[in-house]
Formats: structure tokens, C-alpha cells, sequence
């Protein structure tokens, strides 16, 4: 034995358990046509992405880069479509790589300024993969894509936003290159974990919200691991500062009970971030000495923090609205905002596209406080992180929730039937308005009198 693999395309005895080689010692029955991808997979060799394969510039120098209504060519998601990435291991003989397909419309297709839905579903193949990878490698999405000149991207999971420019498409830009940006970066970065891409892109409508809840089965399952968590059990929090091309002093801050405010990280999916990528936007942060338990402040915290914003931000508490609540970015699923005259909280998330309680809709928030700023009375959130036992709890926590709109009250119905219980008030999610009660504070406030709302009775929320 030389050291290397036999691979052949005879059927001859097959030495599969690994040993002198890194893998597999012969292989026999290979097709011609599967007979490189094979070899460098037993072998064990890596691809090296020069340059990614898209017809525009690419580069650091572009993340961040807007694409205002005037150059617009082509809209997926942000709220006026539906727009969903979900990455997903697979075994090494389930997918090929580099094979990314486009099922449904294309950019030629489309009239200029068309909306249209999209699913971009990433399987991955490696023998170092392991399912705990998949929201880290699906998060990149977001910087990869706004790598590329004249394409923005805005959020993730299903709440994703991406806009093509005149500029883009002009020069050759397809969905295609969405796929082909995912293969090349995913293999230039993650190289030591995975072996193959996948990429499939669906753009009809059917396809994609079938494509939508298979995903959403999945986010509910990575959300699930941190529930018996609490903040107290560990010493060590997760910073992320995945955002900072376009919110440059926000820095999320993560812990077992405080998912990020995006929703595609939790406590875990961050320590595997840590272990894939040790310089990456995922830190451990030694949380240090309790300053305020109730409001949720540590010195370790605060320390990180006021160095990570450069200055900008010194200090914040997870668990308060109002007392310096945490920064904010453009990503985030929720903004949660004071009703002073129904002593309570509203939230509206993304998909919501009406009138709020507060006078503003959630893109107008968006801009008003989604920089990376601190802004009491206002603070960006998970769909997740409603139900966890630590949200908003210097405040008064989840009994001061008086408003959200009813298709997020009903995805949240069994997490919200659950803390109600564990609040004393098992009947809270039908005293929590909605859209169809008011959408100004008068017509919230009626509601509550009228079913007796906990906040009613609770301190006044601003002291």
C-alpha cells in the first residue's frame, strides 16, 4: 500500500475502512462520468475558489451597497413576496456538486420592477459536516450575497429580502449566480467541514411556500435545544457582528435564554460558529460580574461591547425596553415598542405590513431604530425569544405584551399557551389585541379594560 486510493471502474474487491489512507482504500464500480468527483472526494482533497464564477465584481468593498427603487429590476421577499434560505446536510451520495437549477421563472422572465417569490435551498455534503453546522453556513448567506456589486440582501431564514440592480443584471446577472455564490464562498470558507453544494432556487409561487414550511418544521426544531437553557447555567455568552456593514455600532449579544435578534442564532448555533471559524463574528464572551440581574447587565458584557462598537455603545441590558435596552439592527424578525397608555408592549414582526398601535409600520421602525443604536422605548427581537422566560422580564416581562398581529400570535399559539400557564394567566394569548381589535392605543386600551389585561394592574412601565 502506497499510501493512496485505488479507484476503478471494474468490479473488483472493495477495501472501504480507512487507515494508511484518509479514507477509503478501493473503490470499485465507479462510472466514468463520477470517476474525478469520486477520486478527490476519497482523497480527501479540498477545492480552492480563486474567483467566484459571476459576471459582476465581487468583494468586501460592496457589502452594504443599497439598491433604491429606481434601479430596481427585480424584488424577492421583504414583505411583499415570500423569501426563504434554508441550508441542510445531506449524505455525500445524495447531492452533486455545483449542480444549482433554477425551477420556475429566471430574470429574463420578468418585467422590470417584478416581484417574485424565491426559495433557496442549500444541501451541503462533507465528512466533517454535522447538523449543528447548518444555521452557521445558512447565516452566511447574507454577507456572501451582498458581496456581489448592484445585489442587496436583507434578513434571513423566511424573512429574507433580496433586491437586483439594472447594474447587476445588465452585465449578465442571473438567480443562477445566487447559487453559484453560495457553492464558491461556502467552499472557499467552510472547506474544512464540507465537500459538496447543492443549490436549488425555486421562484413559483407553489413551490415556494411548500418549499417555506418545510423550513419553518425545521428553524422550529435549532430553536428548540436552547429551551431548557437559562442564562445563569453559563458563564460564557456569543457576541455577533454579522451585521455591521449596515448597522456598524450593533453588536448582538447572545445567550441561552436571549436568542439573536435575527433569529437565526441561538446560544449553540454560535459555539459551533466559534468552533468552525475561531477569528469569525462569533466570539465567546466571558459575561464577568452581574451588574443588575433584573435588567440583565454584566461587566464582561459591557466591556466587549463598548469595544466591538468602537466606542459608540458602552453598556446595554438584555431584559429591559426601557432602561437602555440592547442595540438593533435591520435584520432583526420583531421591534417591540412602549404603549405609555396601555402601560404595556407591543411587537410587530417583519411580515406584518399594517398599521401598529404605535404609529409606525415595521419598516418605518426599521429605519428609525434599526441602525445600531440603543433606543429606550424600542428593541428588536426574535419570533422566538417572545416565549422565553427571560424576555423583557425587567419590564414586567411577557404579561406586559398587549398587542401583536394575529398571524404571529398564532405561530406562536403553543409557546404562548405555555408561558400563560407558567405566568399565572392561562387565558393571556386571547387577551393579547390584534389587528382585528384596533390598531391604535384607544381601541388596545378598550380591549384590555374589556378583558381584564394583567397590565392594567401592573407599575407604570416608564417609573
Amino acid at each position: 500500500n502506497w499510501g493512496f486510493p485505488t479507484i476503478a471502474d471494474t468490479d473488483i474487491p472493495e477495501i472501504l475502512p480507512t487507515g494508511v489512507c484518509t479514507y477509503e482504500h478501493v473503490v470499485a464500480n465507479v462510472p466514468h462520468s463520477e470517476m474525478v468527483q469520486k477520486s478527490v472526494e476519497v482523497r480527501g482533497l479540498k477545492t480552492t475558489i480563486t474567483k467566484v464564477d459571476i459576471p459582476v465584481s465581487y468583494g468586501p468593498a460592496f457589502e452594504g451597497e443599497r439598491v433604491r427603487k429606481e434601479d430596481l429590476v427585480l424584488e424577492m421577499g421583504g414583505g411583499k413576496t415570500q423569501c426563504t434560505e434554508l441550508v441542510q446536510m445531506a449524505s455525500m451520495d445524495e447531492i452533486e456538486d455545483n449542480r444549482i437549477t433554477v425551477i420556475g421563472k429566471d430574470i429574463p422572465d420578468c418585467e422590470k420592477g417584478e416581484r417574485l417569490p424565491l426559495g433557496i435551498h442549500v444541501k451541503v455534503a462533507g465528512r466533517k459536516m454535522q447538523p449543528d453546522f447548518e444555521p452557521i453556513l445558512e447565516r452566511q448567506i447574507h454577507h456572501l450575497i451582498n458581496y456581489a456589486q448592484g445585489v442587496m440582501h436583507i434578513g434571513q431564514r423566511d424573512i429574507a429580502w433580496i433586491r437586483l440592480s439594472a447594474l447587476a443584471t445588465d452585465k449578465g446577472f442571473r438567480l443562477k449566480h445566487i447559487g453559484q455564490i453560495i457553492h464558491d464562498m461556502f467552499h472557499k470558507d467552510f472547506g474544512s467541514i464540507l465537500d459538496k453544494v447543492e443549490v436549488a432556487l425555486y421562484t413559483k409561487a407553489e413551490d415556494v411556500e411548500k418549499f417555506t414550511q418545510m423550513a419553518r418544521a425545521v428553524y422550529r426544531e435549532r430553536d428548540a435545544r436552547v429551551e431548557n437553557m437559562t442564562d445563569e447555567g453559563v458563564e460564557t455568552y456569543y457576541s455577533c457582528t454579522l451585521c455591521q456593514s449596515f448597522a456598524p455600532s450593533h453588536v448582538c449579544m447572545i445567550s441561552p435564554e436571549r436568542t439573536g435578534l435575527c433569529g437565526a442564532y441561538n446560544w449553540f448555533d454560535c459555539k459551533a460558529s466559534f468552533e468552525i471559524n475561531p477569528t469569525g463574528p462569533n466570539q465567546p464572551v466571558e459575561k464577568g460580574e452581574c451588574l443588575d440581574p433584573k435588567l440583565g447587565q454584566w461587566k464582561g458584557v459591557n466591556e466587549f461591547v463598548q469595544k466591538a462598537s468602537r466606542g459608540k455603545i458602552d453598556h446595554y441590558n438584555f431584559y429591559s425596553i426601557v432602561y437602555d435596552p440592547m442595540t438593533t439592527c435591520g435584520c432583526c424578525e420583531c421591534i417591540a415598542a412602549v404603549l405609555p397608555g396601555c402601560n404595556g408592549v407591543m411587537t410587530v414582526n417583519r411580515d406584518y405590513t399594517g398599521d401598529t398601535p404605535c404609529g409606525m409600520k415595521f419598516t418605518t421602525l426599521a429605519g428609525v431604530m434599526g441602525g445600531g443604536q440603543s433606543s429606550p422605548g424600542f428593541v428588536g427581537h426574535s419570533k422566538y425569544n417572545i416565549i422565553q422566560r427571560k424576555y423583557l422580564m425587567g419590564d414586567g416581562g411577557l404579561l406586559r405584551m398587549v398587542w401583536m398581529p394575529k398571524a404571529l400570535k398564532e405561530e406562536l399559539r403553543e409557546g404562548l399557551l405555555r408561558r400563560g400557564q407558567e405566568l399565572g394567566v392561562p387565558d393571556l394569548i386571547d387577551k393579547i389585541a390584534d389587528e382585528t381589535v384596533g390598531v391604535d392605543e384607544a381601541s388596545v386600551l378598550e380591549f384590555m379594560k374589556r378583558v381584564n389585561h394583567p397590565a392594567l394592574s401592573m407599575p407604570p412601565i416608564t417609573g
